[in-house]
């Protein structure tokens, strides 16, 4: 079971880099309205979030890792590195947890922890999608239906 709790881990990641792949990088600033997130800064949020958690939960997971800060721009590349190396890291926590039977700072047991961040970043995945619509810049369908792909993601 432990190899396949972690392999949903590493599908659900799949899944976001797939989304950041298939968007144009002049896109990142669609967003759906003047006060919300645009793309870029929604998929940072998914990084850094990620990057609080290891935080609380396993700092020294936080080696090499850096948080996107709005304020600096946002690319591409910056985006898709961060998001492969923060999901890494959270892999690496989870598998922990696995061990340890919790995970510091997160009630009730690492599946919950496990749901509670696919949740999350499918939310942020939403948004996304949302976002690129209400711009005029629609995910390609092939798209949309491949983040439900899981068996070939």
């Amino acid at each position: 079971m432990e190899k396949e709790f972690l392999e949903t881990w590493e599908i659900h990641n799949r899944i976001n880099l797939y989304l950041l792949d298939s968007i144009l990088d002049n896109y990142l600033t669609d967003s759906a309205g003047p006060k919300g997130r645009n793309v870029g800064e929604q998929f940072a949020h998914i990084h850094n979030i990620r990057l609080l958690w290891l935080t609380a939960a396993k700092p020294e997971l936080l080696k090499g890792l850096e948080k996107i800060e709005k304020e600096k721009g946002i690319t591409k590349p910056q985006l898709k590195k961060a998001i492969t190396q923060s999901g890494k890291a959270i892999r690496a926590l989870l598998e922990s947890a696995l061990k340890e039977g919790k995970v510091k700072g997160f009630k009730p047991h690492p599946m919950g922890f496990l749901g509670y961040l696919i949740s999350h970043e499918s939310h942020h995945r939403g948004q996304i999608m949302l976002c690129l619509k209400l711009s005029g810049h629609p995910a390609d369908k092939k798209v949309g239906f491949g983040m439900w792909e899981w068996g070939v993601r």
